[in-house]
């Protein structure tokens, strides 16, 4: 019981926690506005306007480590503040999620605007139109919130890393398992932030409305359950055997070639949809679907490499709990429900492009299997 009153205790927000939750987003607003970066245009709404992204994510990310290494250096803050607070943020931030989503969605219903970025999706199912979003791409002081957000999370993921391991460290416990962990999930993040402009063309940036669920999962779920394994590693010591090192170590290289390769190729054929694939002319199915490459494979091999990456990042916590195994077990449930809201959009889009797409590439994530 008094473990159980501690932990209840802990989920109350103090000012503190609320201070660096704003003082976190604060610096990322002021960095997007700011810092140098490549604009990236996003892609041609359905009025011919076209958005334009900042991609200055690396250099704010790198430029906020050093900020915190400096103030930890000067002892103006501790190096694990971040996981000190945690159960304190994470409530912060669930209830910041709700105050952002509701506002959303009031500002949203409200609008006037036929652009088709702000333009209102309105149902009457205050639900529906609060979870999933009334609005495509709504703006904020000049910054765009749903590109803001999805750095947000991915950013803050790997803070919390950072902070736990500081934890490891001082307390002794770092090990083979810590180590592979924090460097599979540091070469993630930093990974996404190099190529982040692929990021404006995907489906969340073209295509999702934001509402309390892209809210909720970036703000909260990314970073507060991606980084569970390295939570599970602090209380819990892995004696990981040299071969296991190194099949995790190869599942994570096999993950992340997939992954970056199949979002690369449809990234470079979107821009030009003459480049080589693999060294050949790329097949072009209806001249809009691309099935060569990864993507000659299975219609989401996208999925399938995040998928090997999410059990990678497990891999280290060995097999005496399931509770390290959360991600990728969530992720496998998500992507599968993803994939089925994508064919059922790509068939209504493409019609009978996407039937023939399908009798040329009939996996839909896992080869031969699915």
């Amino acid at each position: 019981m008094e473990v159980e009153a501690a932990t209840l205790a802990a989920l109350v927000p103090s000012w503190s926690s609320v201070l660096l939750l704003f003082s976190y987003l604060g610096y990322l607003a002021f960095a997007a506005l700011v810092l140098p970066g490549k604009v990236v245009p996003g892609a041609v709404l359905p009025d011919g306007s076209r958005l334009r992204y900042p991609c200055n994510g690396l250099l704010a990310l790198f430029l906020l480590l050093a900020l915190m290494v400096t103030g930890a250096y000067m002892e103006w803050m501790s190096i694990t503040v971040i996981a000190d607070k945690g159960l304190e943020l994470l409530s912060s931030t669930f209830i910041f999620s709700l105050f952002v989503s509701l506002v959303l969605y009031a500002a949203g219903s409200s609008s006037r605007s036929q652009s088709s970025s702000l333009k209102p999706h309105v149902t009457g199912n205050f639900i529906h139109d609060w979870w999933f979003g009334v609005q495509l791409n709504p703006h904020f002081m000049g910054v765009d919130l749903k590109f803001f957000l999805i750095r947000a999370g991915m950013m803050a993921w790997l803070l919390i890393n950072l902070s736990v391991l500081a934890k490891s460290y001082l307390a002794g416990t770092v090990n083979i398992s810590v180590i592979l962990y924090q460097i599979f999930c540091a070469v993630y993040v930093i990974d996404y932030f190099y190529y982040e402009e692929f990021m404006t063309s995907t489906w969340d940036i073209i295509a999702e409305r934001l509402g309390f669920m892209l809210v909720f999962g970036d703000l909260v779920f990314v970073p507060f359950t991606f980084s569970i394994q390295g939570w599970w590693l602090l209380k819990n010591e892995v004696e990981l055997p040299k071969v296991a090192a190194a099949a995790s170590f190869l599942v994570f290289v096999i993950g992340y070639r997939v992954f970056r390769e199949a979002n690369k190729q449809k990234y470079v054929f979107k821009k030009n949809p003459k480049a080589d694939i693999w060294g050949k002319p790329p097949k072009v199915i209806g001249g809009k679907l691309l099935a060569s490459g990864y993507w000659g494979i299975s219609r989401h091999c996208n999925y399938l490499g995040d998928l090997i990456l999410a059990f990678s990042f497990s891999l280290p916590c060995g097999a005496s709990s399931v509770i390290p195994y959360f991600y990728p077990i969530y992720l496998f449930i998500l992507l599968i429900w993803r994939e089925r809201r994508d064919e059922a959009r790509c068939s209504q889009k493409y019609k009978e492009v996407w039937v023939e797409y399908c009798k040329l590439v009939p996996w839909r994530i896992f080869p031969y299997v699915y």
